[in-house]
């Protein structure tokens, strides 16, 4: 019954991310229009910004942050961090119907000017138990490394990343017990999941 009701409060609530702070928005008419008037607001200041250091990189990233403010993924957001655009937050919900169902996981995204040509770094700040997550929210994954491609976008990472969640790879594992288990005892492997899952509902961060 509480895993119910902690589920249903996170599926009628939209996460945004401003000033460093999550801010969580219900899911209604007024507060909705709020929340896009905060984020539209938002956008125009970077915007503003963008044009006056107008790097190849800042006018990338204001058009990826536009993308996901008017149409975002479903279950993943982001935006900069206070008036950085260079430095974002981001969350991305656990996929339904799986173990990572009903998790909120906190990530940052670190860009330099050599965006799109070279990708971000980024890191879980929420606890996780994964193949291809490190201890330190550092995430073995290809795009990220040897596969990058400029055309990939702030979206596309964040969507890759939410699908690694479910589809790990235990070939150059990042946590070892998460792949032994994942491949030797699954069960085991989903528990721990779970875990995690509940822990995101209230941890900060890795360092809580």
């Amino acid at each position: 019954m509480y895993f119910a009701q902690i589920k249903l409060k996170f599926s009628l609530f939209k996460l945004t991310i401003a000033k460093g702070t999550l801010i969580t928005a219900a899911d209604s008419p007024s507060s909705n229009s709020n929340a896009v008037h905060y984020l539209s607001k938002l956008y125009c200041r970077f915007g503003s910004q963008a044009v006056m250091m107008s790097t190849p990189a800042r006018k990338r990233l204001m058009r990826d942050f536009k993308r996901l403010l008017h149409d975002p993924p479903e279950g993943i957001n982001g935006a900069p961090y206070g008036n950085n655009i260079m430095l974002w937050n981001a969350v991305i919900f656990g996929p339904d119907d799986t173990p990572w169902d009903g998790g909120t996981f906190k990530l940052t995204l670190q860009f330099t000017e050599h965006y799109p040509n070279r990708p971000p770094k980024v890191y879980f700040m929420s606890r996780m138990f994964h193949p291809n997550i490190y201890a330190d929210g550092s995430i073995s994954l290809d795009i990220l490394q040897n596969e990058w491609r400029p055309i990939y976008d702030v979206a596309s990472i964040l969507i890759s990343i939410q699908s690694l969640l479910c589809d790990p790879s235990t070939n150059s594992a990042a946590n070892a017990e998460a792949a032994r288990l994942f491949s030797e005892n699954k069960c085991e492997y989903n528990r721990k999941v779970r875990e995690i899952v509940e822990q995101s509902w209230t941890a900060d961060c890795l360092c809580c």
